[in-house]
């Protein structure tokens, strides 16, 4: 194989800041000479970007890698790269436990990509490159570079979290917050809506705690306010919030902005104070109480996203009806619900009364069950109001009629259903928008005309 005309792979695993990722080094590759595959079954070398928040997200990454390993075993690849927070977590315990695995690359080292590739392509083999304690921070070459599958984006605001949640890894596996300077994000964003994007989704592991540590004037809020006077017609969303640092000045921010979507993405993880204590969120206990109340008396019309993380030690029948008679009192427009799961070098880990796997199930299917009727109540509300859609792409046929799917200003990427939408016309394009009137929907879906 020679060296300078190596093809490369993707397999990108995880949430949307993987995603990034995986942006910021494909852009590196192209940087260093070599290409992109289409797919990995048609490159040289294939990376394996991994997640490893929880354990079903290590059981895909595994699953993952063993599938390019095969593809290398079987002649289809010459090489094969992990990277992400899998990488970063476990470093050279990786190549032992898969031998045919070619490199590690943790996330502090995605600028050496090209050059890591190019040294597996010549043959290489064990390259381990995982800093102990990651405090980099990378802006894409090429912001245009995009991996979302639409017109729209993600936009990464900040790397690292500065909270000491007993249950996440993230701290130990991303290092401490890394706010962007201002002026980067914003030209970042003018880039990606000069290319066509019509949504800029901003993410961090806490975009509320934007220029925090860099004491950037403003923080989240005066992002938003700079990013809101850019030209075109837009949406802005942010995405992963905390809950204490919601702030008066942030909800009047986006209650009068042009562009910001009124959406609000805030994971609570549990509303007793006994388990918020457990879960060092002791911070949260006033403002889970009162969030989304508080929300929307400043923003009318909000649209409220929350996790919540059942089975964590120490919780009994009483707190988990507490977290359920909060969840259905709020009336959350979208809710995801997780099972503690006991991730090593937490202060959760070792921690006693962990609740049986079965219980912690059942209390996760009957938070969703509860979820699920107030979903199906609000869809049934929305039935004959009207909205502004943003077409992503020509869709299969709803009752036979040409369909779109689409997205509305309270559905996020991935996460909330999407819009299907009839009666778009024919010379429509994705990125298009269109003002629709909603008539039903299923699941978390609905459905709407034009």
């Amino acid at each position: 194989m020679a060296v300078n005309s190596v093809s490369v792979g993707f397999v990108s695993l995880g949430c949307s800041k993987n995603v990034v990722d995986a942006q910021v080094m494909a852009g590196f590759v192209l940087d260093d000479g070599l290409v992109l595959a289409p797919s990995p079954e048609a490159a040289d070398v294939v990376i394996v970007n991994t997640c490893a928040f929880i354990g079903d997200a290590r059981a895909e990454a595994a699953e993952a890698i063993l599938q390019v390993c095969a593809l290398k075993t079987a002649g289809g690849c010459r090489g094969v790269v992990v990277t992400g927070c899998l990488a970063q977590r476990y470093g050279d315990r990786l190549l032992q436990s898969f031998p045919d695995i070619d490199a590690c690359v943790g996330v502090d080292a995605l600028d050496r990509i090209g050059a890591i590739i190019r040294r597996v392509a010549a043959g290489e083999r064990g390259i381990v490159a995982v800093t102990a304690t990651p405090s980099r921070l990378f802006s894409p070459t090429r912001p245009t570079l995009s991996f979302s599958g639409g017109p729209f984006a993600w936009l990464k605001i900040a790397e690292g979290c500065s909270h000491a949640c007993a249950f996440c890894a993230i701290p130990g596996i991303r290092g401490t917050l890394r706010s962007r300077p201002m002026a980067e994000v914003v030209s970042e964003a003018r880039a990606l809506l000069g290319a066509g994007a019509g949504e800029l989704n901003l993410i961090a592991q806490d975009t509320t705690a934007y220029g925090r540590e860099c004491r950037e004037p403003g923080g989240l809020a005066a992002l938003l306010r700079t990013l809101d006077v850019l030209d075109g017609r837009f949406w802005l969303r942010v995405m992963y919030g905390y809950p204490s640092l919601i702030s008066d000045a942030l909800l009047e921010t986006i209650a009068t902005s042009r562009h910001v979507c009124r959406y609000f993405d805030v994971p609570l993880q549990h509303s007793h104070p006994d388990i918020l204590r457990a879960m060092r969120r002791a911070d949260t206990i006033k403002p889970v109480a009162t969030l989304a109340a508080r929300i929307r008396n400043a923003v009318p019309g909000a649209v409220l996203r929350t996790t919540c993380l059942v089975g964590f030690p120490g919780e009994n029948d009483a707190h988990f009806e507490h977290l359920l008679a909060t969840v259905t009192q709020a009336r959350f427009d979208h809710v995801g619900v997780f099972v503690y799961s006991p991730e090593e070098g937490t202060a959760s880990y070792r921690m006693d009364a962990v609740p049986p796997p079965e219980v912690a199930a059942e209390r996760r299917q009957r938070l969703m069950l509860a979820q699920r009727r107030i979903v199906d109540e609000k869809r049934r509300e929305l039935v004959g109001t009207h909205a502004d859609a943003l077409l992503i792409r020509s869709s299969r046929p709803l009752r036979g009629r040409p369909t779109w799917e689409a997205r509305l200003e309270r559905q996020a990427p991935d996460v909330d259903g999407v819009t299907r939408v009839v009666g778009v016309p024919a010379h429509a394009k994705p990125g298009d928008w269109a003002r629709v009137a909603l008539t039903g929907g299923r699941s978390y879906d609905l459905y709407a005309t034009v």
